[in-house]
């Protein structure tokens, strides 16, 4: 029995496991700041500093602010509708499954996540570095919804014009989430969304 080689492997799973969480950390501090300060004021160093850990640990993790910055928002994305498809059990039947999925993807892009996402999208129009770096997230983030949004949905995309009928529901809800950053107007939101939903069920044979 090699008790050596069994002591190496058990001691390299706590650090295993503290390098996962300081990761996590740094994920959700840095789409915070994202959200609070912006693109400018989210340093690295802010980011390590809200995350609890030093900056060297943070540059280990992430060499860069465009790096860090993307992999919090994908992390943040993926969680959020991992989440989503785990509450699909708790979805009602009939008709009114149609608007609780509605609400629950324009709910997606609202929050401190999604004003984030919007200030990397508005600060890489204009640098080609961040640029390249959000293009692929975005690419990820939109296939990731359109497969939530399908599975909730219950949609057969083998039919003609399902595809982009979800993917209007997923812009549906990005206009919404954008235009909840200026102003918060719920009545007004609920009234789209009761609408949205009577159209899709036609459109996807629902009800």
């Amino acid at each position: 029995m090699d008790t050596g080689q069994d002591e190496g492997a058990r001691s390299r799973e706590p650090r295993q496991e503290r390098s996962r969480a300081t990761r996590r950390r740094l994920l959700e501090a840095a789409a915070a700041c994202l959200a609070e300060r912006g693109v400018a004021g989210s340093t690295v160093a802010a980011v390590a500093e809200r995350a609890g850990v030093s900056r060297g640990a943070a540059q280990h993790h992430f060499p860069t602010r465009e790096a860090l910055f993307t992999a919090a928002l994908r992390h943040m994305s993926d969680t959020r509708m991992a989440e989503l498809r785990r509450r699909i059990d708790e979805l009602p039947a009939g008709a009114d499954r149609t608007t609780a999925v509605v609400e629950m993807l324009v709910d997606a892009y609202s929050g401190p996540v999604f004003a984030g996402a919007v200030q990397l999208w508005a600060a890489a129009a204009n640098d080609p570095r961040l640029r390249s770096h959000v293009i692929p997230l975005e690419d990820h983030v939109g296939r990731t919804a359109h497969r939530a949004a399908v599975e909730l949905l219950g949609a057969d995309e083998s039919a003609p014009g399902v595809r982009e009928t979800v993917q209007a529901t997923l812009d549906l809800a990005r206009g919404l989430g954008l235009a909840n950053l200026l102003t918060d107007d719920e009545p007004r939101r609920r009234r789209i969304v009761a609408r949205w939903a009577e159209i899709l069920r036609r459109e996807l044979g629902t009800g």
